[in-house]
């Protein structure tokens, strides 16, 4: 296909406002694209490389804008472009708008026909600018991409600009092309969709739909090396999950990087949540991986940077990533390892559709841990207050919080489902003035465990709730030795408490309640800390915990 027949399909695509006119018109083209259908796909999307592989053009805007000139001719200059770029806010338009073509190029010197630039060309061509590296690069890139500028018409020279600098911006998305692909070549869209789910290559599947249609689609596997998009969480709360799915699968959430390891039985490579090469910054993990398995395999994990031990903030681990020279001296100063919580292919079998549980047991299975890698160790619970205990041990030891997760759960590439929940500290807070409390059990018999929280309502105060989970023995102790002045009564455990200390509680949400004075209980409340700056006036009122609740 030459490339202008394919800006003139791009031009009539993005006048469109429908999206189902965009679709079908995407469609039109995927039917007659011909052997160029892969690099179509990519184009389409804006890309001039599979979303899997790592390679870049490396192009910034002047070298591109720099190029155009070039090709607009001697009374045209780089700053010129520029200029025009920041007035018209497109690339395209710009380039579109400038006299190309009138000057001497490498065509004339037999490396192309300035008559017939073609899909596959330009797919060439930028394929060979990525590629170009070492000394005369940077001029060798700049005659490359003056080149194609030169050869091209102005509605081409339009979209080529736009895909150097990778702002193609024709409302066409991942979805348009899946659609598009389906109605194209007849096959079912959900195929479709779980073909790109294991492949992550658009192309591929467009091809591949055309080709062999939906046994052949269906016969896409995983590749070890080819990355897929990570499974996504969003947030949700302790009673959603289990109304919904019973038990829940509980993990720690790290403040960490999402990395994929991709073990081939030989060598090792990592990947980041966008799917960018991250194999040279992180030796010990590969190190680790290379050391913690003995057959070919997929892990979904994160990358967390630590000290002794100790969790380290996420800054810290992109310090590593963004890493490209002295390694091995960043690696003294920062040292990561990799949490696995996933496997996506074990030793030859695809386990995307394996219940997570089962996953979990190939992981355990499959990996060995030593340096470098650890396993998650995960809880399954039907239990709101394990939960919770469970999320107050791991903001303890200084994590993010907790995820929960649906034990029957297949693993879905790129999507956010309500399979996986996320659990952080809460945003919101209340100051809840204490005004009662109970001795606690056992070896915690001669301390206040459990603490009755109120809000202040007008010269009183309201009931909320109760709070017994994030609260340390060490801080049990002075809490205890700190309220014990101010016990007023004693019904066996229970104890009536002068309002004098006000603690921060966090929470999941606030519910309508009979069961506390204030009308709302504080689900899943959790001890934050004391507020030593307030008193039991300065406590927040029944006022604001009744807009709290009305917000959610």
């Amino acid at each position: 296909m030459e490339f202008a027949e394919f800006a003139d399909h791009i031009a009539d695509i993005e006048s469109l406002d429908s999206d189902i006119e965009r679709c079908e018109r995407v469609a039109d083209l995927l039917a007659v694209a011909g052997d160029d259908l892969g690099t179509v796909v990519r184009f389409l999307l804006g890309r001039v490389f599979p979303a899997h592989r790592s390679t870049t053009l490396d192009i910034g805007p002047r070298r591109c804008y720099e190029a155009l000139a070039r090709a607009g001719g001697t009374n045209v200059s780089g700053d010129d472009v520029e200029a025009r770029v920041a007035t018209e806010g497109d690339i395209g338009r710009v380039a579109a708008d400038l006299d190309l073509g009138g000057q001497q190029g490498l065509a004339a010197f037999g490396a192309g026909d300035r008559n017939a630039l073609t899909v596959s060309e330009v797919d060439d061509r930028l394929e060979t600018l990525a590629e170009t590296a070492g000394e005369g690069s940077e001029q060798t890139k700049g005659d490359i991409l003056f080149d194609l500028f030169n050869r091209a018409d102005s509605l081409g020279a339009k979209y080529l600009a736009r895909l150097v600098l990778e702002e193609m911006r024709i409302g066409v998305g991942e979805g348009t092309i899946r659609d598009a692909t389906a109605n194209a070549f007849d096959v079912p869209i959900e195929t479709v969709e779980a073909a790109l789910q294991v492949s992550n290559d658009y192309g591929l599947v467009a091809e591949t739909a055309r080709e062999s249609g939906t046994d052949g689609l269906s016969e896409i596997r995983l590749v070890v090396g080819r990355p897929v998009q990570a499974m996504l969480a969003q947030t949700g709360t302790v009673n959603d999950a289990i109304d919904n799915w019973g038990a829940v699968v509980v993990e720690r959430k790290y403040d960490g990087a999402r990395v994929q390891a991709h073990y081939d039985g030989e060598t090792v490579r990592l990947y980041s949540r966008n799917m960018e090469d991250v194999t040279e910054p992180l030796p010990e993990v590969v190190d680790g991986v290379e050391d913690s398995l003995s057959a070919p395999a997929i892990l979904d994990g994160e990358v967390v940077a630590v000290d002794d031990g100790d969790p380290l903030p996420f800054q810290e681990v992109l310090r590593r990533f963004r890493r490209k020279h002295d390694v091995a001296r960043a690696r003294e100063n920062v040292e990561v390892r990799l949490h696995a919580f996933d496997c996506l292919h074990a030793d030859g079998t695809d386990l995307l559709e394996q219940p997570l549980v089962e996953r979990h047991d190939r992981l355990t299975e499959l990996v060995d841990p030593g340096d470098g890698v650890e396993l998650s160790d995960p809880v399954v619970s039907e239990d709101p207050d394990e939960v919770a205990e469970i999320e107050a041990e791991a903001l303890a030891a200084g994590h993010e919080g907790i995820m929960l997760k649906n034990p029957e759960s297949a693993y879905t590439p790129g999507k956010r489902g309500q399979n996986w929940l996320k659990r952080k500290p809460d945003v919101e807070t209340l100051d809840c003035v204490v005004t009662g409390a109970e001795w606690g059990e056992g070896r915690r018999a001669e301390l206040l465990g459990t603490f009755e929280l109120s809000v202040r309502d007008g010269d009183g105060h309201a009931t909320v709730g109760k709070v017994a989970t994030g609260i340390t023995d060490a801080e049990l102790e002075a809490l205890t030795e700190r309220l014990t002045e101010y016990i007023r009564a004693e019904d066996g455990a229970e104890v009536d408490i002068e309002p004098a200390v006000v603690f921060e509680v966090g929470y999941e949400e606030i519910q309508e309640s009979t069961t506390y004075s204030a009308g709302y209980a504080l689900r899943f409340p959790r001890f934050l800390g004391v507020r030593e700056d307030k008193d039991p006036a300065d406590a927040d009122s029944l006022e604001r915990l009744e807009s709290l609740a009305d917000s959610q």
